[in-house]
């Protein structure tokens, strides 16, 4: 099943930011929707995964309604990893309709971050 919408606050109804871990058991579930889905392959040991977190939170919020962030922890979903080929971490990869359209290896400042984004998810920044 594809969710066929994205979070809204249940007062004002604007987008919400949406970002949530996955295991082996759900990540299929969690990257099946109609927006655009920002892969983060980390390690909580892996220094450069810890500092694009932060990053990946205001992605998430900034383009909140046009992307969904996945968080996968590498230690926990190994397979995950083999499926996709990642050799390094962290690893952000892009998924539309389950198709895989940006890939990216190692850590990101904010601006590249924006800008890799834009080339690969074009949405609200």
């Amino acid at each position: 099943m594809v969710a066929s919408g994205t979070p809204r606050c249940a007062a004002c109804h604007e987008a919400l930011p949406w970002l949530v871990e996955a295991t082996e058991a759900d990540f299929a579930a969690a990257v099946r929707t109609t927006v655009p889905v920002l892969v983060d392959l980390w390690a909580p040991w892996c220094g450069p995964c810890r500092q694009v977190a932060p990053l990946l939170q205001r992605a998430a919020a900034e383009r909140a309604g046009s992307l969904k962030v996945v968080k996968v922890n590498v230690d926990v979903a190994p397979g995950i990893s083999r499926r996709y080929g990642v050799q390094g971490i962290p690893t952000m990869l892009v998924l539309r309709d389950g198709k895989e359209v940006g890939r990216q290896v190692g850590a990101l400042g904010e601006a590249a971050l924006r800008n890799w984004l834009d080339s690969v998810a074009p949405g609200k920044a």
